[in-house]
């Protein structure tokens, strides 16, 4: 029966992991808790068992974005949804009601606050067969999205004691684990514990990539590669299609940089951020949504309303302030399965920043302990997935080969002599030095803080001018990582010598370093590698590239016919399966991943005349 909805609603033929456990642990009437990743399917674990059931499953949701979206993906799939939240009319809030009342709902999403306001209302006139509590993380003060306004929606268990309560969540340590089976009141099973269901936090499909000490016009450079790597789909009329990304950064300041340069490169993109109009922050976030805008440089605020399947890069510009923030925000990127590329920039700047934030704010320790993890991830020499999927409380056995240090295994020299003539600079100081006067002294840069202080009189000024100043960043990163100096952020972020550095300093010990090995940003370069890339798509392909353009216009001329995203017709990963099993009726449609029964109705039969007429073949 389960799988009888799954193919007809969502058109697909078999569960994904604890998919199934979780359906059939609701459907028993009991409580949950679900940690499962961005793109891991977590939707149908609730969707489903809301169709099955008698009544209107009540879905907590904290952004008007994330219910719209979700609610015009379930009415694509012929669901009778629908959201209530503080945007809508006092007319459209009446027509909900009457549905609620005549039982014409199998889900509502409604936020927090609409809820606790109209809990009264709500509660008597729906016969409610589940609540849902998206992004449940929001509820734990240990959290990383603490909402204060999540934390009444305890009170829900009192006023429905028969309807079993499942919280989702992608991202959650164990204390916010427990803390938000404490505050929802969730009921234990038979064995006097609430069940709480962990699915694999890994993405194979997300590479994970970390460069080190970047400058702000090396980081355009990478991120114009990136942009260029994923603007080779084929489009019918020759034209070249950017695909969607997102660049992440820490200030509103630097989202418009980033974007004012990316534009400059002919690349259309824009900012997002809280400091924008809520007129402007909508229509960045609809145009990218549906495919009118390739690239967004936003901030943090951006992105979690959002169920876009066919991002294909995530860029961190800065420094993320913990791993579940990271996790989730390149969790944005391949929902639909396919590949996405994720690179994170690292800085001391960003660090230092950082550190400053975490220590100024209520939660001092806690966010100085995230960022201590968030830095480790950053500076880490073995695989980065193990790290990423350990700090979630999941084991690896293997390396996963799709992260920078799989794919390039640092090879080590004796740096000893590097290291002392660092540490023997920054010792002539009095430890009176952050990176930038340290590498300045190195490198006999005769800045107005070394003439100031007379550093240019040491013994060991320009001692380290064969060493490029980027170079001497990475360098001094991968020694504050081996511990043998540290960063004093009491002292005005001054760097201090570590008992395991004088060691070092003074001939007692030697220290191995990393080679640093830099991408080739120039144009010969990039002309090769994308050269070596085209080679590698070509090598067994069996998908018609140009079919796929044909499709892709297809799906925006319905899209904008009906109003909504692109991906809401079909998902990238869908079109690429039309594009390589090519059915050619309108039964062999109906069996491509991702088209169920509503959908074959709606589009089967201008889907399938494309392809024909694409084949060459006539009616």
């Amino acid at each position: 029966m389960m799988l009888h909805y799954l193919k007809s609603y969502f058109g697909y033929d078999s569960f994904r992991p604890l998919q199934q456990e979780i359906i059939t642990h609701i459907l028993a009437g009991r409580d949950c808790l679900v940690l499962m990743p961005t793109g891991g399917g977590k939707s149908i674990c609730f969707q489903l068992p809301a169709l099955m059931m008698e009544g209107t499953a009540l879905v907590v949701s904290p952004l008007v974005s994330l219910m719209k979206d979700q609610v015009e993906s379930l009415r694509a799939n012929g669901i009778a949804a629908a959201a209530l939240n503080s945007t809508h009319s006092e007319g459209e809030q009446r027509e909900v009601g009457e549905r609620l009342r005549h039982g014409q709902l199998k889900l509502l999403y409604v936020s927090p606050e609409k809820l606790l306001a109209e809990k009264d209302f709500l509660l008597k006139a729906t016969k409610v067969s589940l609540l849902v509590i998206d992004e449940a993380h929001c509820i734990s003060q240990w959290g990383h999205d603490f909402r204060p306004e999540y934390t009444q929606l305890g009170v829900l268990r009192s006023d429905l004691p028969d309807v079993p309560v499942a919280a989702f969540t992608a991202t959650a340590d164990k204390i916010t684990r427990n803390d938000i089976v404490e505050q929802l009141r969730l009921q234990p099973i038979a064995t006097g514990e609430v069940k709480v269901f962990v699915s694999s936090f890994d993405r194979p499909n997300l590479s994970l990539d970390v460069r080190r000490g970047y400058s702000a016009d090396e980081k355009i450079r990478v991120i114009m590669d990136l942009i260029r790597r994923h603007s080779l789909s084929e489009a019918t009329d020759g034209n070249v299609v950017m695909q969607s990304g997102i660049v992440y950064c820490l200030s509103r300041k630097t989202t418009e940089e980033v974007a004012t340069k990316l534009c400059a490169r002919g690349v259309d993109a824009r900012p997002y951020h809280a400091g924008m109009s809520v007129r402007d922050r909508e229509r960045v976030q609809d145009d990218f949504a549906n495919d009118r805008l390739p690239v967004v440089c936003a901030t943090i605020a951006f992105g979690m309303g959002i169920d876009k399947s066919n991002v294909r890069f995530v860029v961190h510009y800065n420094l993320p302030k913990s791993m579940e923030g990271f996790y989730q925000e390149i969790g944005r990127g391949g929902r639909d399965g396919l590949p996405c590329e994720t690179i994170l920039f690292y800085n001391v700047g960003d660090l230092i920043a950082l550190r400053s934030f975490a220590d100024g704010s209520a939660q001092r320790e806690i966010n100085n302990e995230k960022l201590d993890r968030m830095q480790e991830y950053a500076e880490s020499q073995v695989c980065r997935r193990r790290i990423l999927l350990n700090y979630f409380g999941e084991a690896m056995d293997h390396d996963c080969g799709n992260c920078d240090v799989c794919k390039n295994p640092p090879t080590r020299f004796d740096g000893t002599m590097l290291v002392q003539k660092a540490l023997s600079a920054l010792a002539r100081t009095s430890e009176m030095a952050g990176f930038r006067l340290v590498i300045d002294i190195l490198r006999g840069n005769c800045s107005p803080t070394v003439r100031e202080y007379g550093y240019d009189k040491l013994k060991t000024f320009g001692v380290g001018r064969d060493v490029p100043a980027r170079d001497w960043q990475d360098y001094l990163l991968q020694m504050l990582q081996l511990g043998l100096f540290e960063i004093d952020y009491r002292d005005d972020s001054h760097l201090k010598i570590t008992g395991q550095g004088r060691d070092v300093l003074f001939g007692r010990s030697k220290v191995q370093l990393a080679v640093i090995v830099r991408e080739d940003l120039s144009v010969k370069g990039r002309k090769k590698r994308m050269a070596a890339e085209r080679q590698l798509m070509l090598v067994g392909q069996q998908e018609d590239a140009v079919l796929f353009g044909k499709l892709r216009k297809l799906r925006m001329q319905v899209a904008i016919s009906l109003g909504v995203a692109p991906y809401i017709v079909f998902s990238d990963k869908t079109l690429h399966a039309m594009a390589t099993q090519k059915p050619i009726t309108v039964s062999e449609f109906g069996n491509v991943s991702g088209v169920g029964e509503h959908k074959l109705r709606l589009y089967g039969k201008v889907f399938v005349k494309l392809i024909r007429e694409h084949q060459g073949l006539t009616d």
